[in-house]
């Protein structure tokens, strides 16, 4: 059993011109096609789809899932490197992580300016992002 690319996009929550982009750019393997020329997507396209779009949800760029693809798919030239690549994401996700932590206590310090002041024009926290 297979999807035409409607029925997958529907299935999939992704858009046709997605999917033929991911299937451009080497995320997708080019499906079979039927005798009138449409596109039969496999059963396991489904999984494939889900695990990009989740790691898409977690920051990774579409080149990064290429390369995490090229472990699913067991594939050597995009699995070289994989422990610089890790290395480097992880450098990033730390880094990102320490910049929500500062965001977070910059705004609990704001809030706890603010505690039940409605006087507009006369905001702490206006005045202290002022100064």
């Amino acid at each position: 059993m297979g999807y035409k690319t409607t029925e997958l996009a529907k299935l999939t929550g992704v858009n046709k011109e997605t999917l033929r982009y991911y299937e451009k750019i080497g995320i997708l393997p080019a499906p079979p096609r039927t005798a009138s020329g449409y596109r039969l997507y496999p059963e396991e396209t489904v999984k494939r789809i889900k695990f990009v779009r989740k790691a898409q949800e977690l920051g990774f760029t579409l080149q990064e899932v290429d390369r995490l693809l090229g472990v699913v798919d067991q594939d050597e030239r995009r699995c070289k490197d994989m422990y610089t690549f890790t290395s480097v994401k992880l450098d990033e996700i730390e880094r990102k992580i320490n910049d929500l932590k500062k965001m977070k206590s910059i705004l609990e310090e704001l809030k706890n300016c603010c505690h039940d002041n409605d006087d507009l024009y006369d905001c702490p926290i206006i005045d202290r992002l002022e100064n």
